[in-house]
């Protein structure tokens, strides 16, 4: 299968889609996720999808409704909609981890805001002030709530 379409820069982080809504008949989406040191997403709720991050290398800092906890390789965490959360490399080096969501359509959202892959070799683009306002923007066509200060 072509990697054309299926790779994109998130805020600091490298998504490979794995399986999309078109390919599931809309029941699940699930993206393979390498986070730098410091990388993840702020908090923010799925108003339409349960989520299920299994971490493939290193660990990830995730962050449900207020409680913190360290998930290692092997590990997993199930984020049922309408739940805030976030999560954080906190190491030094990469972390990975699998993102499954049901049901399908949060792969419009990484789309829409994500910058496709020209090329691995290239260092991931910088977190700009446009990119934050386009995660804002189309966070309400996606069902994501971004729960930011002020």
């Amino acid at each position: 299968m072509s990697a054309s379409g299926r790779n994109f820069w998130g805020p600091g982080d490298y998504y490979t889609f794995l399986v999309t809504g078109e390919e599931s008949g809309g029941s699940m989406f699930a993206m393979d996720c390498v986070i730098g040191a410091g990388g993840g997403p702020p908090p923010h709720r799925h108003l339409a999808e349960d989520e299920l991050f299994y971490i493939t290398e290193g660990s990830v800092s995730f962050t449900m409704d207020g409680e913190s906890r360290e998930v290692g390789t092997g590990e997993s965490v199930f984020v049922p909609k309408g739940t805030a959360h976030s999560y954080a490399n906190t190491g030094d080096g990469t972390a990975r981890m699998i993102a499954i969501y049901t049901p399908a359509g949060m792969e419009g959202w990484f789309r829409e805001v994500c910058t496709p892959v020209t090329s691995t070799d290239a260092p991931p683009p910088p977190v700009t002030p446009e990119l934050i306002e386009r995660m804002l923007e189309a966070g309400p066509r996606h069902n994501v709530e971004w729960l930011l200060d002020g």
